[in-house]
């Protein structure tokens, strides 16, 4: 698992729509899994799951990407990655993941 939290002084909508088609983009066998959005009065919350094929790990990978915003706050991101194991009870290989992350890194540093 690797993961990362920032909090991001751009538009919302345009922040999201820069993650969703950068990692679906970004790996032709890139895909967003599911979407979910939420508002309450001023707040507001999006989650995206996104799966890619490892090539490194031969596996399956998922990131989950959640963004939050109160009001004209900024935006809070929180992404985390998860499969690419081939252990049953440690993680081993987890370079799919750390990649996929980094990913999701260059676009948000543009």
């Amino acid at each position: 698992m690797a993961k990362i939290e920032r909090v991001i002084n751009k538009d919302f909508d345009q922040l999201l729509s820069t993650i969703e088609n950068g990692i679906i983009n970004g790996s032709v066998s890139a895909s967003l899994e599911d979407a979910s959005d939420f508002r309450s009065q001023d707040a507001r919350c999006s989650v995206r799951v996104f799966e890619r094929f490892s090539y490194t790990g031969g596996n399956r990978v998922s990131l989950n990407v959640t963004l939050f915003q109160n009001g004209e706050e900024p935006v809070h991101l929180s992404a985390i990655t998860a499969g690419g194991s081939q252990a049953v009870f440690f993680k081993l290989n987890t370079f799919g993941e750390e990649a996929f992350l980094d990913k999701l890194i260059e676009l948000l540093d543009v």
